[in-house]
């Protein structure tokens, strides 16, 4: 065995002094600890520890995007279960079964008017939970909350358009900020809310309830508020193409300009073209006519939906204005609803709204006649199909 020091009888004297030195400095090394390499003090050579091979994993598979579960769902739709997709309408009164009941027999989507909104919002997040529980994915619950001039909720004492002309768009972002906030508790997911429309002055009718008269400040107070809504309910903009330069109540009337599409385009699109970017959800087409683009009403004019996809790049729900409206102009081409839903969806629309002039089977009637313009070729089975998963889209994110 090796012994540790320089005991006598470990060294001999007849070295010299020179190997003595050598000898001790080799076995003072060979008293020190082992350090894991071959040499003296090492009991047996150390083996370097293996590395574990890496673990093979399979990569988790991407979920489908809300786009493909919505095409997954179409797959397996019938036809009347696609015309009940696109087709919002209106019922009477606050009583939670009456208002499930008619979202469960037809229309999966449903808008709240005055009559439909209790005291208070905890009542009204109990109307609207019993609404969502009728379908999956749940139904569009939708309001027309702007403020001020036009407004269901009674606790809603939120700035509006008229307050905030001309208003930091900070200010604007905040104000609806807190009414998305008001909406979500609510249980509503739709706000028919944002006015995108510039009037040429105070005098017209949609004046009180537009952000102002120049198209920079209206367009940059659009977009304020889109960012206000943002992430808490569903935004639209309206009432595409324009009601600054369509003058007149379309409630009763359809409004005409003559105005040329540039002129649209600098002026009344810069507001909507503003939301789009900020990431409206939805564009709300209006009862208007344009005559140098089309003759028709736009809520009714492939063109204008062209524009409004192709020029202003717009990917989410066309919803028309209510389709009563044009019922209530008293031109007997419209004095059909089934009609009115049949041509706006064809021309593009993706969901249509009928509220004025309704009664329980109206929505009904829509959507029979939808089922038939589809059997029938007059509604394209793509045009169709292309609503119904924008529509699911909007009702699965």
């Amino acid at each position: 065995m090796k012994t540790c020091g320089l005991g006598r009888g470990t060294v001999t004297m007849r070295r010299t002094s020179f190997v003595a030195t050598a000898v001790a400095a080799v076995l003072l090394a060979g008293c020190a600890p082992g350090t894991g390499t071959d040499g003296p003090g090492s009991s047996a050579p150390e083996t370097p520890a293996p590395v574990p091979a890496e673990t093979a994993q399979t990569p988790s598979p991407t979920p489908p995007s809300v786009a493909e579960r919505a095409a997954a769902r179409i797959a397996s739709m019938t036809v009347r279960q696609k015309a009940e997709a696109v087709v919002m309408g209106y019922a009477a009164g606050t009583d939670p079964g009456v208002l499930s009941g008619y979202v469960e027999e037809g229309p999966a989507g449903v808008i709240l008017m005055g009559d439909n909104i209790p005291a208070d919002a905890a009542s009204l997040a109990e109307l609207t939970s019993a609404i969502a529980r009728t379908t999956d994915p749940p139904p569009l619950v939708a309001i027309d909350q702007e403020g001020g001039v036009v407004s269901r909720l009674s606790w809603d004492d939120l700035p509006s358009a008229l307050d905030l002309k001309g208003a930091d768009p900070a200010a604007i972002e905040q104000a609806f900020s807190a009414r998305g906030d008001l909406l979500a508790e609510a249980g509503v997911t739709v706000n028919f809310g944002v006015v995108a429309d510039v009037p040429r002055g105070d005098g017209s009718f949609i004046f009180s309830r537009a952000f102002g008269t120049e198209p920079e400040n209206v367009a940059d107070a659009v977009a304020a508020a889109v960012r206000g809504e943002r992430g808490r309910v569903r935004t639209t903009l309206k009432h595409f193409p324009g009601h600054g330069a369509a003058e007149g109540d379309s409630h009763h009337v359809i409004p005409q300009t003559d105005i040329s599409y540039d002129a649209w385009r600098a002026r009344d699109g810069a507001p909507f073209a503003a939301g789009i970017d900020a990431g409206a959800e939805l564009v709300m087409m209006g009862h208007l006519r344009f005559t140098a683009v089309d003759d028709r009403p736009a809520s009714l004019s492939p063109e204008w939906y062209r524009i409004l996809r192709e020029e202003l790049g717009f990917d989410g729900v066309a919803v028309t204005d209510d389709l009563g409206m044009l019922m209530s102009s008293g031109d007997p081409a419209y004095g059909d609803p089934a009609d009115n839903a049949v041509a706006a969806l064809a021309a593009g629309a993706d969901l249509v709204l009928m509220v004025a002039g309704s009664d329980p089977s109206t929505a009904g009637d829509m959507i029979d006649g939808i089922v038939e313009a589809a059997g029938e070729g007059a509604l394209p089975a793509d045009r169709l199909d292309a609503a119904v998963e924008r529509v699911l889209a909007l009702r699965l994110e």
